[in-house]
């Protein structure tokens, strides 16, 4: 090949190479998202402001549930119905604004979210509803969000502000539109916060001023269990939310993205040797859903709150082995997995399931793999079905899985 003809491919490979940076880069326009807490009204003033840049949004339909919604304004074209809101800014951009009304109370009572007169906890993704957008092609949001508060009160969410200490930064990078999901408190607070990976790694966890909220203790466990917990799921969020609070509040524990919340009168290690801690941050990091197969979700979820706390030494491993016995008798009854919904009994069969799972795959691998490894595939996957769990562990082992054979498993979905 002559040197000339080196230099022309040289400079076409170096052409297409800036050609496929170029195509690869997106546009952008910004949204900021304005909350305001009102004390007294149980309900929160949202504004949606967008501005262009090398891209805009043109349009945003929000899905609203009835009733909780209301006061529509803003600039541009407002088409409000029952269940949904259709926007369209201005070219130049604009804003929404509406009023949410926070109090949502769950079946068998207590509240999953709550404006009380010196605080709030609520969800992100109530406050902003699910949305579908229409933009410049290709184009993302960059999202920042903002609170105005009343005097003396401070406020926490899943996402990590900027440097300017004035608003989070709010990124999805699953989505080409990010909205502020996971669970948010705001109010007179208390707060413990921590670092637990050098300075990308922070736990907040907060709960009202007086709350009975264990917050040191809490921390304390995370920080004991963090090199655990990125052991068996790999890399975490740069930021973890966990917010507790008493009565009136529902008596149990609510998972989130980057963030969990539970009742400060659960106990942060049950008698039968589970976390209702662990178990919900397993379904924060994880992000498994359990819409085709509720009880691997449900079963992975447990059977990590007993094992976390013997892999991080909270635990002994008599009383590990005393808590798969207990799992073992709790769902001695059970004979198919296939339920619409995996609780108590089921999901105690589950998880002795994958204990026996855990265990054939180190002596199959001779301790090189593990049920991390079957997980951390089906993270993968998001909403796994028997069938992706029969292929990460078949992947794990080299083999097909004699635990995944079980009779109880034949209906399995």
């Amino acid at each position: 090949m002559t040197l000339f003809r080196c230099v022309v491919l040289a400079a076409l490979c170096c052409g297409l190479a800036g050609f496929g940076s170029v195509a690869a880069a997106r546009t952008s326009y910004e949204v900021d998202y304005r909350v305001r807490f009102v004390p007294g009204s149980g309900e929160a003033e949202v504004t949606i402001a967008t501005r262009p840049r090398d891209g805009r949004l043109i349009a945003l339909d929000l899905t609203l549930v009835p009733g909780r919604y209301r006061g529509f304004a803003g600039d541009g074209e407002i088409v409000a119905e029952t269940e949904r809101l259709r926007w369209s800014p201005p070219v130049d951009g604009g804003r929404l604004s509406y009023r949410y009304r926070i109090d949502k109370q769950r079946r068998g009572g207590g509240y999953d979210a709550h404006a009380a007169d010196t605080w709030v906890i609520v969800r992100g993704d109530h406050l902003v509803p699910p949305a579908t957008v229409r933009t410049t092609a290709g184009a993302d949001s960059r999202t920042r969000l903002y609170f105005d508060l009343p005097e003396g009160w401070s406020v926490d969410t899943p996402w990590v502000l900027n440097k300017a200490k004035t608003a989070y930064v709010v990124v999805n990078p699953e989505r080409r539109f990010d909205r502020p999901t996971g669970w948010m408190i705001a109010g007179e607070l208390g707060v413990r916060r921590d670092f637990m990976r050098g300075l990308t790694g922070q736990v907040s966890v907060a709960a009202p001023r007086g709350d009975a909220f264990r917050r040191n203790e809490v921390l304390a466990m995370v920080h004991v269990a963090y090199p655990e917990l990125e052991a068996a799921f790999g890399r975490l969020p740069a930021k973890l939310l966990i917010v507790g609070a008493g009565d009136p509040m529902w008596r149990g524990g609510l998972s989130g993205p980057r963030s969990l919340y539970f009742h400060s009168e659960r106990p942060l290690i049950s008698e039968n040797g589970t976390s209702t801690l662990f178990h919900e941050l397993v379904h924060v990091i994880t992000r498994l859903q359990g819409s085709h197969a509720d009880w691997i979700v449900e079963g992975i979820a447990e059977y990590y709150s007993l094992s976390l706390l013997y892999r991080s030494g909270l635990i002994s491993e008599a009383r590990f082995q005393r808590g798969l016995d207990w799992m073992r008798n709790h769902g001695r009854s059970v004979k198919s997995l296939d339920v619409a919904r995996s609780h108590g009994p089921v999901t105690a069969r589950a998880v002795v399931l994958f204990a026996d799972l855990d265990t054939e795959i180190r002596r199959r691998t001779d301790d090189d793999r593990s049920l991390d490894d079957v997980v951390q595939a089906l993270m993968k996957v998001g909403k796994p079905r028997f069938a992706d769990l029969r292929a990460a562990a078949e992947a794990a082992i080299g083999a097909p899985s004699e635990t995944l054979r079980a009779t109880i498993l034949k209906d399995a979905p």
